[in-house]
């Protein structure tokens, strides 16, 4: 690296290293500070888990997606464990949302920019700093990249050590998912494999149908000469809440191409609604990276809010640059984001919408459990699509939290999962993910409101 160059790196880093003057909410308090720049001076020695010009292409779809082109899946864990990340347990989301998007795709003859909350989702924000239980207080679970799930002082004691383990972790999680995706398994013409191994229910059924026809679609185009290598693979990405800043930091770059900055540890990052103070350091550090950026909006959120977060994170206005992921809860959706929508476009900004169906309508069982109503999620859904043909914009995109297993995490859907049933397979460590019967409802739904754009 010639001095010139050792010069522009040095000045993009201080610039960049401005959010650690600002206050940053969310953020564990490590017991050994040592132990923390250990561990950064760690992952800053290590590889980069994604590519700048993997985000660069995610960003050009995007750009698409905000264009009315295309529509952006986004999907996976509430909060990654170390435990889960095996290679059923990854294959199996991989597989949920492959289907999810060959039911997008061909519902809605559109493309589908496949991007997982996967291979990072590790840290998660706490609405209190500690939990108490029969008189012990100690500190929250703050996600594994932090502490443990297990109520004792050991487990829940915050460790650095978690985030190189979070790294190795991520990097093996992306090895596999790269290789199911590049490797064959992604192919067309294995649409019903993706079904192998689910439990049979009237979703699958349904995706059996979609698949047949798939296949003599795929038959037709051999049988006329026509060439669908396109077929055999498909893009995937890989997206996390920026929470914790001594992750997201030693994992930053400069991109050997442009000298740019980049976040290394996914393509896709956001920001969530307890974070996105404008004078806040997580806005702060990622205004200076190049990655595509999301941010969470809820219900309190105004055109004032998302205007200022444009000019702060997208100055320059670029397509596929920045993504709000509106998050309104089903009561207040209708009434709330035309008015945001309406606000934006006025201002000539045309930042991706999506909607979050899943944060806004938390309840607690009358059992103990955090739930969602699948009909809440579901009328968010339809709220969202309501709001865009009403303002005259485009709805985007979906991000929801789910699983590839046979969970029983929220209430309802075909399946009609009741209170007493939660208990059965309630196996989040953070808020309840909808099984995989229940995101091929949701898929089949926001087909159905693709298909009246």
């Amino acid at each position: 690296m010639t001095s010139q160059n050792t010069d522009t790196a040095a000045r993009a880093f201080a610039e960049l290293d401005a959010y650690r003057a600002l206050e940053a909410k969310q953020q564990p308090t490590w017991p050994d500070p040592a132990a923390v720049q250990t561990a950064s001076e760690d992952l800053a020695s290590q590889p980069p888990l994604v590519f700048a010009g993997e985000a660069d292409q995610l960003r050009e779809r995007l750009a698409s997606a905000a264009r009315g082109e295309a529509f952006l899946l986004q999907g996976g864990d509430c909060a990654e464990t170390f435990a889960a990340a095996t290679a059923d347990k990854i294959r199996d989301r991989v597989k949920t949302l492959l289907q999810m998007a060959v039911v997008l795709t061909y519902g809605a003859s559109m493309p589908v920019i496949k991007v997982g909350r996967m291979a990072g989702q590790f840290a998660k924000p706490r609405s209190s700093d500690t939990e108490t239980r029969d008189g012990v207080t100690l500190p929250a679970f703050r996600g594994d990249l932090v502490n443990g799930y297990d109520f004792t002082p050991e487990s829940r004691t915050a460790d650095p050590s978690r985030l190189v383990r979070g790294y190795h972790v991520s990097a093996s999680t992306l090895n596999l998912i790269r290789a199911f995706t590049q490797g064959g398994f992604a192919d067309l013409r294995q649409v019903h494999a993706w079904n192998q191994g689910f439990v049979s229910n009237p979703a699958n059924q349904r995706y059996e149908s979609l698949a047949a026809e798939i296949d003599r679609a795929v038959r037709f185009m051999d049988a006329c000469g026509v060439d669908h290598s396109e077929l055999k693979q498909t893009e995937f990405y890989v997206s996390h809440e920026a929470l914790l800043l001594d992750y997201e930091r030693p994992l930053t770059r400069i991109d050997s191409r442009t000298g740019e900055l980049y976040d290394t540890s996914g393509h896709m990052l956001w920001i969530g609604e307890r974070t996105r103070d404008l004078d806040g350091a997580h806005v702060e550090f990622l205004s200076h990276v190049r990655n595509p950026i999301g941010v969470k909006l809820g219900p309190t959120a105004t055109v004032d809010d998302a205007l200022r977060l444009i000019d702060k994170l997208d100055p320059e206005r670029e397509p596929g640059r920045l993504t709000f992921i509106t998050r309104m809860g089903a009561g207040k959706i209708r009434d709330v984001l035309p008015g945001l929508l309406a606000g934006v476009r006025d201002a000539g900004a045309t930042p991706l919408w999506v909607t979050d169906p899943m944060h806004g309508n938390g309840i607690t069982s009358s059992t103990g459990y955090k739930t969602r109503r699948f009909d809440d999620v579901m009328d968010e859904l339809r709220g969202f699509f309501e709001a865009h043909r009403e303002v005259g914009t485009f709805p985007g995109g979906i991000h929801v939290e789910l699983t590839g297993d046979d969970v029983t995490e929220c209430l309802g859907g075909s399946e009609n999962i009741d209170e007493e049933a939660l208990a059965t397979r309630y196996e989040s460590v953070c808020d309840p993910r909808l099984n995989h019967m229940q995101s091929l409802e949701l898929a089949f739904q926001v087909a159905e409101e693709l298909k009246r754009l």
